[in-house]
């Protein structure tokens, strides 16, 4: 039996409980239904069936937009309606090698034992592969050329070669799948090598039409006090006057989500049971500004949005 594989059981014991196990959603439309029911998240039918598809022809799939536009946990989200399982997580490392994503070897079991199957450590790439669940990999900039070919190299003949154990493990069911995110607009970060862009398939992230950010911002801001639509229509007017006009911050969806979460708790320690400019201009600074120099900024398109001269 497979749990016999003393390897296999590494993984099982150390990951299993991690992902559980669910029934897998191949359904474009079934998944944009649990995604919005389960996940709290709102995604466009066309980013669901554009994945699904590459996953079906053996593609790793790359996320790419700014910040704050969901990516992580959509793709998240939609890996584990793919495979059933949740997914595994790599924040990537500018120092990523083989040993510290496939496995290693515990220094003093090897030493004493040898460089076996009793001294090593399976890690996430691995352990997502015998699992048979899916792969996030964020932030995929901010790893080496060397890593991103390791990575498409795994996803294209989906399997994983350890030496040391003279021993090759391969994905043995579709749920084990990948999906890269990656914020171009990120100077800080390595280029993506020309190779890996022709083999993922890119799917575009942006931040979201103006209405439907107002239905995420609803979804996700929570219990408590209430949002009047006034409120509401201010913190989508402050959050696009900054995309526009500021060069260091621009704010993405996920901070207008916790702008609103922040005002109403405010609102509920001032005893409100609905979020007044006051609340919302106090939580303004603390999730908008980054930096000193962004608080000027966020005071004034806030003022001037809601004619709040006295804050």
């Amino acid at each position: 039996m497979e749990s016999r594989d003393p390897i296999v059981e590494k993984v099982y014991q150390t990951y299993l409980d991690l992902v559980g196990k669910g029934k897998p959603v191949r359904d474009p439309r079934e998944a944009v239904r649990i995604l919005e029911d389960r996940y709290k998240l709102i995604v466009d039918e066309r980013v669901v069936a554009l994945t699904f598809a590459a996953f079906m022809n053996g593609r790793p799939v790359l996320f790419e937009g700014p910040p704050g536009t969901g990516k992580t946990e959509i793709g998240e989200a939609i890996l584990e309606l793919w495979s059933g399982r949740k997914p595994l997580v790599l924040p990537c490392s500018d120092n990523y090698d083989e040993y510290k994503v496939i496995g290693d070897f515990h220094p003093l079991m090897a030493m004493k034992k040898g460089f076996n199957e009793e001294s090593f450590t399976p890690r996430t790439i691995l352990a997502a592969m015998i699992l048979d669940t899916g792969l996030l990999v964020d932030e995929i900039r901010r790893s080496n050329e060397e890593f991103q070919n390791l990575l498409l190299d795994i996803s294209d003949k989906r399997r994983v070669i350890v030496p040391e154990l003279r021993r090759v493990f391969r994905a043995r069911g579709s749920g084990f799948q990948i999906i890269f995110t990656s914020n171009p607009e990120d100077i800080a970060q390595n280029d993506l090598s020309d190779a890996f862009l022709r083999r993922v398939v890119r799917v575009k992230f942006t931040y979201p039409p103006r209405e439907v950010e107002a239905r995420i911002i609803r979804l996700r801001s929570g219990d408590g006090p209430s949002l009047s639509r006034s409120v509401e229509s201010l913190i989508l007017e402050v959050i696009n006057e900054l995309r526009r006009t500021s060069i260091t911050h621009k704010p993405g969806t996920a901070e207008a989500v916790l702008w609103a979460r922040m005002a109403k708790s405010i609102a509920r320690l001032n005893g409100r049971s609905v979020v007044s400019l006051e609340d919302l201009a106090e939580a303004a600074l603390s999730v908008l500004a980054k930096r000193i120099e962004d608080e000027e900024t966020v005071l004034k398109v806030l003022r001037g949005a809601a004619s709040l001269e006295a804050y």
